[in-house]
């Protein structure tokens, strides 16, 4: 079985707007691979004007929140450097047994590369509460929604590409053998 490889297009963005920007992603790619009971549950985005879909399932939003905040962390310490998120779909099969093991295997059938540019302009102490506004990051006002226009646009471009992409390669996708929401297991792997 071969791994199908899909890399999205970079997002270049600060890190307010991380948490955002991958809830929006991960949970689009994860909503068009889950195809058991699904409870569509739309979702607003806190910084864009986007709407996403969620699975309804807690476990992965869960799952997908603790990835983010990881990643959070390891932005903090890695400042502007371009970086990966990949989420992975695989099937676990059992290798032959041996007397003294009996070991699994994880195939995988499906990865998503989520490539952002991370920057972190100097901040100059003011911040607006408004939600859907972009943040002060120490552009002028004319740069922030600029800045910010053109990412949300970016963004909906790639949820685009992550809807075409779902709906169009689905040739490789393994039979479903269970009723779950998420019927295969997953991984999110971030940067080292």
């Amino acid at each position: 079985m071969s791994c199908e490889l899909f890399e999205l297009k970079e997002l270049a963005l600060v890190s307010l707007e991380i948490r955002d920007v991958l809830r929006c992603i991960l949970h689009t790619i994860l909503f068009h691979r889950a195809l058991g009971l699904v409870r569509p549950k739309d979702v607003d985005c806190r910084r864009f004007d986007i709407t996403y879909v969620q699975c309804g399932d807690a476990e992965a939003e869960k799952k997908i929140d603790e990835k983010i905040d990881q990643f959070i962390s390891w932005v903090e310490k890695h400042p502007n450097r371009k970086s990966q998120v990949t989420l992975s779909f695989y099937e676990v099969r059992n290798k032959h047994p041996t007397w003294f093991s009996n070991k699994t295997e994880r195939l995988y059938w499906e990865q998503w590369h989520i490539n952002l540019h991370i920057t972190n302009p100097k901040t100059h102490g003011k911040s607006h509460n408004n939600t859907k506004a972009p943040e002060d990051n120490g552009e002028n006002d004319e740069e922030t929604s600029f800045r910010h226009a053109a990412l949300e646009s970016s963004l909906r471009e790639v949820l685009f590409q992550v809807i075409n992409l779902a709906n169009n390669k689905g040739d490789h996708i393994p039979s479903v053998t269970n009723s779950d929401v998420v019927s295969f297991p997953y991984e999110i792997t971030l940067p080292r």
